[in-house]
């Protein structure tokens, strides 16, 4: 799922304001050694922390139908996690790196929420939405300053980007057919005496029996009607 996740970002980030610019985007720590072999306008996108969004957890099962609407497999809900990444722009100006923050940020502002068809791979056939947030309130345990100081490198301009995604790692059971026919009730004799034929209530039997006293309760009310 990460890596899916990284591709889609990688595919968001090439359009919008950065069509056709041909700027990298790179998922490596911005370490040190990493900034002195660059040789080119970099946008680097750091995943710093992966945890469960617990507020999303389900119980129970999903149930996965065909194109009839027909009920074939049942799968436990997926669990959602919290990617979040440090978004860092890099060329030889601070000012052409703050025209690249702001090309981010136009780009992924008006994507708050990704269908399904726009996902890649596992993601997609969840057919979930994937909500993202660029430049929000950070609720991450470790702050931006104890991130750069881990890396070694000194504090440059950021966004913080979260994408909380669905991990699909439940395995899905066959569900059995539809049912057809209705319930059968068999009385038996207090003396032993086999049971008498049974009485069957079919769906179709059901909804006419249904109709019927619709029918009958709506000729009733407009007969006490007193208008």
């Amino acid at each position: 799922m990460i890596h899916e996740v990284d591709e889609m970002l990688k595919g968001l980030l090439g359009e919008g304001a950065l069509a056709g610019a041909g700027i990298e985007v790179s998922f490596e720590a911005p370490t040190r050694d990493w900034a002195a072999r660059r040789n080119a306008p970099v946008i680097n996108t750091y995943l710093y922390d992966i945890r469960e969004d617990v507020a999303r957890r389900q119980r129970g099962q999903v149930a996965v139908r065909d194109e009839r609407d027909v009920v074939v497999r049942r799968r436990q809900p997926p669990r959602w996690f919290r990617l979040s990444y440090l978004v860092t722009a890099w060329t030889k100006t601070p000012q052409d790196e703050h025209r690249l923050l702001s090309a981010v940020l136009a780009t992924l502002l008006p994507r708050e929420v990704l269908p399904p068809d726009e996902l890649p791979g596992s993601l997609r056939t969840l057919g979930l939405s994937v909500p993202l947030t660029v430049a929000g309130i950070q609720t991450e345990s470790r702050s931006l300053a104890e991130i750069w100081s881990a890396l070694g490198g000194e504090l440059k301009p950021s966004l913080d980007l979260v994408v909380t995604a669905p991990f699909p790692a439940f395995p899905e059971y066959d569900a059995g057919p539809p049912v057809t026919e209705g319930a059968t009730v068999r009385v038996s004799g207090m003396d032993g005496e086999p049971p008498a034929a049974g009485r069957s209530h079919r769906p179709h039997q059901v909804a006419r029996a249904r109709d019927a006293r619709t029918s009958r309760t709506d000729g009733s009310s407009r007969r006490t009607d007193p208008r």
